[in-house]
């Protein structure tokens, strides 16, 4: 049976032919996306995700964004693991602005496609050898309102990508254009020193990530002390650890900047708490 994909409301086989060429995301990148885990065929924290991508959508001044809600989101995704006979995946949301025009689009109307993966995982694992990182500095993250928002202009994280992948790293650190510490090439940043928990501040231009609100309100909960802040890349010479967060892979611990080593019992306690949720 074919994996089938939500185009718009209607299940299809997922290699269909769906796009002209004048798409508007194909184009210009003008739309955003959210990437979401499932577990026993249920979409955990439905709600952070539809509060991200209403925002999102708000931002970018598509229309509909009050019909993607939690009850959309939850329904959408419950259908298609369904379908597809998957238990545990990660779902990607892509928003788009259905139109025509040039820069300018003749309207806002909202059309969407919902695809999902299976994986293995029935929780979150913490990565059992640490990631091997470094700092991708070529081209840094400006900051504005849409650098908080996942969206379909990526050529940021795509370089970063190349970069990794020719310098055999796990992951990369990306600044902005402060030259701070702003997010990894698809997660956010928490870097543990002197006894407090650090994680770049929103205003730092970091995509407004939702494992990051579910970490820092776990931080909270289990009285580790948490600070949304501008912070200087040097901090990562000097840190006991660093680990990245993103809604797919929760926490995965990092070992290796450099000469640097980590440990990683934060990390370790946070995603035993995460589990627990």
């Amino acid at each position: 049976m074919p994996v089938l994909i939500n185009f718009n409301g209607e299940l299809i086989p997922e290699d269909s032919k769906l796009f002209t060429v004048a798409n508007r995301s194909f184009r210009y990148g003008d739309g955003l996306f959210e990437s979401m885990r499932v577990m026993k065929g249920k979409l955990n924290f439905p709600e952070l995700h539809a509060d991200r991508l209403q925002k999102g959508m708000k931002a970018l001044k598509i229309d509909g964004y009050s019909q993607a809600d939690t009850w959309f989101l939850k329904e959408k995704v419950h259908e298609l693991a369904r379908r597809n006979k998957i238990k545990h995946g990660r779902a990607r949301l892509t928003v788009f602005r259905d139109a025509e025009g040039l820069y300018t689009p003749s309207q806002n109307k909202m059309a969407y496609c919902l695809e999902i993966q299976p994986l293995d995982e029935p929780r979150y694992y913490l990565n059992d050898k640490g990631l091997i990182m470094d700092v991708y500095s070529e081209l840094k993250k400006p900051f504005n309102y849409l650098s908080n928002i996942k969206t379909c202009n990526s050529l940021l994280y795509v370089m970063a990508g190349l970069f990794k992948q020719q310098n055999r790293l796990d992951d990369i650190f990306l600044l902005n254009d402060s030259s701070n510490l702003c997010e990894a090439g698809s997660s956010n940043i928490f870097v543990w020193y002197q006894s407090h928990l650090y994680t770049p501040a929103l205003s730092e231009g970091c995509v407004e990530g939702v494992m990051r609100r579910v970490v820092i309100q776990l931080a909270r909960d289990n009285n580790i002390p948490v600070m949304e802040a501008q912070i200087n890349a040097e901090i990562l010479n000097e840190a006991d650890e660093v680990f990245l967060t993103n809604a797919t892979k929760g926490i995965q611990w990092v070992m290796g900047y450099g000469v640097k080593r980590y440990f990683n019992r934060i990390s370790k306690a946070l995603i035993d708490e995460l589990n627990k949720l």
